[in-house]
């Protein structure tokens, strides 16, 4: 997923080809994992599996989980009826769209 990344936009200078940081969860902690991102030049920010507590790392991550569960409360996405990828991917656009108007309508 990491590979597959377009290239960031920035203010100034020319466009970024990779993140600079990663936060992920103790699920990743895998010293293999953190070897290849310190190779490209990404900052692994992973929890330690009985060292760390995922109080720190949970601030960053939790804008992308609460964003997941508002898609996941429609049904269609959370049983996958359709069994072409780009209906699945039609009603998830729908669903982020309905969400965003949602939320700025507020």
């Amino acid at each position: 997923m990491v590979n597959a990344l377009p290239p960031i936009r920035s203010r100034r200078g020319p466009r970024r080809r990779k993140p600079a940081k990663l936060h992920a969860d103790k699920a990743y902690d895998i010293p293999a994992l953190r070897d290849w991102l310190r190779r490209r030049g990404i900052i692994p920010r992973i929890a330690r599996k009985g060292i760390e507590s995922t109080e720190k790392l949970g601030r960053h991550r939790w804008v992308i989980e609460r964003s997941i569960a508002w898609l996941t409360s429609y049904r269609r996405l959370t049983i996958r009826y359709e069994r072409k990828p780009s209906h699945y991917l039609a009603f998830l656009t729908l669903a982020a769209t309905i969400t965003c108007y949602k939320k700025l309508a507020k």
